[in-house]
């Protein structure tokens, strides 16, 4: 028998059912990333992040939105890495909550955002015609993201990553510092 993956090719739409907290519209987003390939094809040291164009194409972003009334916060994370980015993976403990200030909208959101270790890249998603998606490194990513408060949650996973107490003994440990991003 064979099985083959099902996968939505339709984001959601509408802020009918959107969660939100002393008025200000709850958001979740994740930073995916993955451990780059040497070139004799082992797991390097070295971390990529998928960042993914605005949809309208002038700004590069992690995949965030809204975090709807029927699901988990780390469900609402995991839906919008797929719908906008394409990727499937495990959704890590959350790197903190930012208040801040929507361009388009003039309002108050407030931010949630996870890590999202990568185990798969879809060819296909649901939102594939309107967005980008591209692999960089730390410092790259850092510079290219669009939102300060994306920027900080970026920071935060870079020092979790480097954190020797978040390393198995058994593991060698990453040699990840905040200098290699600035």
């Amino acid at each position: 028998m064979v099985f083959e993956k099902m996968v939505c090719l339709v984001s959601r739409t509408g802020r009918q059912f959107q969660r939100y907290n002393k008025g200000r519209r709850q958001v979740v987003g994740c930073i995916p990333y993955r451990f780059k390939l040497s070139n004799d094809g082992k797991i390097s040291d070295e971390v990529e992040v998928l960042v993914i164009s605005s949809q309208k194409g002038h700004a590069l972003m992690f995949p965030k939105g809204g975090w709807e009334l029927d699901e988990s916060v780390e469900e609402a994370a995991s839906r919008e890495c797929l719908e906008e980015a394409g990727v499937i993976g495990n959704i890590e403990h959350q790197l903190g909550k930012w208040d801040f200030l929507s361009k388009s909208r003039g309002t108050y959101y407030e931010g949630l955002m996870f890590p999202m270790l990568v185990t798969e890249q879809l060819e296909l998603w649901p939102e594939q015609h309107v967005r980008q998606r591209i692999w960089m490194n730390l410092k790259e990513a850092r510079e290219a993201c669009r939102d300060w408060w994306m920027k900080e949650a970026l920071d935060v996973l870079v020092e979790r990553l480097s954190s020797p107490m978040n390393q198995p003994k058994e593991e060698k440990t990453l040699s990840i510092s905040i200098e290699t991003m600035c």
